[in-house]
């Protein structure tokens, strides 16, 4: 019965195989060759390893740099407004310029036309928001994302 079946279709199998050596070997011999250059892509652009830094005093903040510094943030809800005025007053003792925009798109107008010293803040609910750098902002090559 099933065994008759299977040693008849393994003798079947190896029959078409011994017939068709070149596609026999190129099963073989392409995942391999793949495989080959995998590594030596891998080897030729090795991962980055960076070094651990160790905790250091920054000492304070250089406020001369924020002089007419400009944040603009949308959606204006009352959540926003506290955050915003917490961050304007109670980490600089002249405050910082904040603005408030009543969608994206406004948000992004604004930061055309603003000097490089305007971010903007989009509030994604309450706990979550994202920041818009101008474009002459340099930014890091450790880890890009959509602006």
């Amino acid at each position: 019965g099933v065994w008759r079946q299977t040693r008849a279709l393994l003798f079947k199998n190896w029959l078409v195989k011994c017939r068709t050596k070149k596609s026999s070997v190129q099963e073989i011999l392409f995942p391999l060759f793949f495989l080959f250059w995998l590594i030596l892509m891998s080897m030729m652009h090795p991962h980055r390893k960076y070094g651990e830094i160790s905790n250091t005093n920054l000492g304070t903040l250089d406020t001369s740099m924020l002089v007419n510094f400009v944040v603009g943030y949308t959606p204006p809800t009352r959540m926003a407004r506290e955050i915003m005025k917490k961050v304007a007053f109670d980490n600089f003792e002249d405050g910082i310029i904040t603005e408030e925009y009543l969608s994206e798109e406004e948000l992004q107008e604004a930061s055309a036309f603003k000097p490089s010293n305007f971010v903007g803040v989009v509030f994604n609910d309450a706990m979550s928001y994202q920041l818009r750098f101008p474009d002459t902002v340099a930014m890091t090559s450790v880890y890009t994302e959509s602006r």
